[in-house]
């Protein structure tokens, strides 16, 4: 049961979990932000050949953090639905990367679910791409290719023009790339 799984009136099902991660039940997108349910996430940080990512200016249209800057794509778990298939669906559907089959983005690091997630486990990816970038209005407003230490400097200086999520992330990113 995966791929959109919407229940009666569109919303979208998600597999609600424990502090452990663990299936637990299921509940609308709805029930799952307006009662604060542990559910499950990706985020995906495309990178180019010069080290540049890929960060999207979210639709107005979003319900959540409409406006803000955010990972290169992101998004729910769809209830029955794993971490690597999320990560492959995402990309495809926000920026147009359609990967070849049985390839998955790199696991990179798991962030627990936490108020800045919105109670989301995460899986935050990474994937080196220099194809063309194709972006959903409906989800993304606008995307730029930016150097990671630009990244770091506007999130410092500008954190109000990102989303919380990203913002608990991107530092742990930045530190990662750092060590490489």
């Amino acid at each position: 049961m995966n791929g959109n799984v919407k229940a009666a009136g569109g919303d979208e099902w998600f597999d609600v979990v424990n502090e452990r991660d663990e299936v637990v039940g299921r509940a609308t997108r709805r029930e799952v932000h307006a009662t604060g349910l542990w559910h499950r996430a990706v985020h995906i940080l495309v990178f180019d050949a010069g080290g540049r990512v890929f960060l999207q200016k979210r639709s107005m249209l979003k319900d959540l953090s409409p406006g803000l800057w955010d990972s290169s794509c992101s998004g729910h778990l769809d209830a029955g639905e794993g971490y690597d298939a999320a990560a492959v669906r995402e990309l495809g559907e926000e920026i147009g990367v359609h990967l070849p089959a049985g390839t998955v983005p790199t696991r990179w690091f798991r962030i627990d679910a936490c108020e800045p997630t919105g109670w989301e486990f995460v899986w935050i990816y990474h994937l080196r791409y220099d194809g063309p970038i194709t972006i959903d209005p409906a989800e993304i407003q606008y995307g730029e290719w930016v150097a990671p230490a630009e990244v770091s400097a506007r999130v410092n200086t500008r954190a109000v023009e990102f989303c919380p999520s990203f913002k608990l992330l991107w530092p742990m990113a930045a530190q990662r790339l750092a060590l490489k």
